[in-house]
């Protein structure tokens, strides 16, 4: 990096990666009249696809069930999107990908899952605005905790 060098951010694309949705009980679970439990499970990684450009996708896997073992439907929703990244500190190039690019693909993952799950004949589940630096903190705090509890041979 030149010391002159301003930092770069740019979205070059955004798509979805992978979309999968299963409705194993169909045609009869139409017929329950009680609320599914909603679940939802984010996934944010990177990696670089060339240079000064990385892909992040982040993956919202949304479950509903009716009790511990019927479920009502399953989606699964790969966001990706291809950034412009350059003149960044090492240091920081993690915290951006997982934080700021995640930031940036989420509404449009909500907008994918809500629209596969009314598409597969239910009403949609909004997902709740996601705070991913404090996820990532906690991720962060997660992994040392367990890297300082492997023992020593």
């Amino acid at each position: 990096m030149t010391e002159n060098a301003q930092p770069v951010f740019s979205i070059e694309k955004i798509y979805v990666k992978d979309l999968s949705l299963e409705v194993p009980g169909a045609p009869q679970i139409y017929l329950e009249r009680e609320t599914p439990e909603i679940n939802v499970q984010l996934r944010t990684e990177g990696r670089g696809i060339d240079e000064g450009l990385y892909e992040v996708v982040l993956t919202v896997t949304v479950t509903a069930k009716l009790g511990a073992e019927r479920s009502v439907f399953l989606v699964e929703a790969a966001q990706g999107g291809v950034f412009q990244i350059r003149n960044i500190p090492d240091g920081d190039l993690e915290p951006v990908m997982m934080i700021g690019c995640a930031n940036i693909l989420f509404p449009y993952a909500r907008e994918t899952v809500s629209d596969a799950i009314t598409r597969a004949g239910f009403q949609p589940v909004l997902l709740a605005p996601v705070n991913f630096e404090a996820l990532y903190q906690a991720q962060r705090q997660q992994a040392a905790q367990n890297a300082g509890e492997v023992p020593i041979q």
